[in-house]
């Protein structure tokens, strides 16, 4: 049976009332904005704000601006044509060019797993003292679990599991805030676009890697179409689609939260404290300075992170290869290919931190792969109809995805250069 026959709302006994229904439709974008609350966030946003303070606020304010417009294009995309952005690729991609084209969101969704399965790992082992690649080996499993609530359960009940861990992560990585002073005047500063060398343009690319994630771009799409279905253009129509803004909206505004509260705890308490730019040496600050309780629920909200998006990033992948190469294996497989590379790094002793930065930076990469062919079919009025977007949506949308653009080859020409 099909996610989207399995996922759908059941009718109601009794009539609801407009907002009761209205709340009902929520849901999709939430299991979507897990991606941008990722381990690699973590890595990204604390190693900013412990070497560099307030600096690169503004890289998370736009790039969750970027995300709110983004993942509702995915949606509606998702609603108005019944196909997913891997089936609608697939379907208009020459076969070589397909495979090509799989190959680069193969390599996104194997980094995005290396960054999640990395954050479960070292969470357990803050926790608990678990090896890190044994740590790795039990998130892949549970997260195995978690997805089989979707395969049995339907979408709905794996989207209130999936909602009840992004509450976790936000307890998990907010509560520090209230022990802490943070510097109003400083973070406004923090607001004005400006970098501080190649090292601050590196991490700017890895936390917009980590916060416009291309693999939640590709899902979602199939997230609204399996839990709403193909709906004619009408009122009906236009209903999902209000609810989907809202869905995206408040989504992306707790993610997007967690994600600045993450760097301003980092640039208030742990700013100048040696090994801070590394979670295990941020996690140890934050107990010397904040109390081992506040430690204790930073790590629970950490594994909740590796566990929740590297099920999300395992679903994605299998929309992925079933959307551009035709072809589905059941999840068990893929979460075990999926899973090899991640333990190899944990395995051969890479520097944990460093992995999760520099996999954000290849999603970073990825991600005009994946805006790109999303901006040219939401802005084509043969394929979306009277939901074709709006000059200014498609102006906008083109600005995202250009700025992202300059950022990576800024990026690769600093980093390549040494330039400061």
């Amino acid at each position: 049976m099909s996610i989207a026959t399995r996922g759908r709302v059941r009718p109601a006994r009794k009539p609801r009332s407009g907002s009761g229904r209205s709340l009902a439709l929520l849901g999709p974008a939430f299991v979507a904005a897990i991606a941008y609350v990722d381990p690699g966030n973590v890595a990204a946003n604390l190693t900013a704000g412990a070497k560099y303070g307030y600096l690169l606020i503004w890289v998370l304010v736009l790039a969750n601006a970027m995300a709110v417009l983004v993942q509702f294009l995915s949606a509606k995309l998702g609603l108005v044509t019944g196909r997913s952005l891997p089936e609608m690729l697939g379907d208009r991609l020459r076969p070589g060019n397909r495979r090509v084209f799989w190959l680069q969101a193969e390599t996104m969704a194997i980094a995005t797993d290396v960054a999640e399965v990395i954050g479960g790992a070292i969470a357990l082992n803050l926790l608990f003292g678990i090896p890190l690649f044994v740590g790795g080996l039990i998130t892949g499993i549970i997260s195995m679990a978690i997805l089989s609530i979707q395969n049995r359960r339907g979408q709905r009940t794996f989207e209130f599991v999936v909602i009840g861990m992004l509450a976790i992560i936000t307890v998990g990585f907010l509560t520090g805030l209230a022990f802490t002073d943070v510097s109003g005047t400083d973070a406004l500063g923090g607001m004005v676009p400006r970098f501080d060398g190649s090292e601050t343009v590196l991490l700017a690319a890895s936390m917009l890697g980590a916060t416009v994630m291309p693999h939640a771009i590709y899902l979602h799409s199939a997230l609204a179409r399996d839990r709403h279905g193909y709906a004619e253009p009408g009122p009906k129509l236009d209903r999902l689609l209000r609810a989907t803004r809202w869905d995206v909206v408040g989504a992306l505004v707790v993610a997007g939260g967690v994600n600045i509260g993450m760097l301003l705890l980092a640039a208030s308490a742990l700013r100048g404290t040696p090994g801070t730019d590394t979670i295990e040496g941020a996690h140890a600050a934050i107990e010397g300075s904040l109390g081992p309780v506040v430690a204790i629920v930073f790590a629970v909200g950490l594994l909740a992170s590796g566990l929740a998006s590297t099920s999300i990033g395992c679903a994605a992948g299998s929309e992925i290869m079933h959307g551009l190469l035709h072809k589905r294996i059941p999840l068990l497989v893929r979460r075990i290919v999926t899973l090899i590379p991640a333990l190899i790094v944990l395995g051969v002793g890479v520097d944990p931190t460093l992995a999760l930065v520099l996999s954000q930076v290849v999603l970073s990469l990825c991600i005009p792969f994946a805006i790109i062919p999303l901006v040219r079919m939401t802005s084509d009025a043969n394929l979306m109809g009277a939901q074709v977007n709006s000059t200014t949506i498609t102006a906008a949308a083109w600005i995202t995805s250009g700025l992202i653009v300059t950022l990576n080859v800024a990026l690769l020409w600093l980093t390549f250069t040494g330039s400061a």
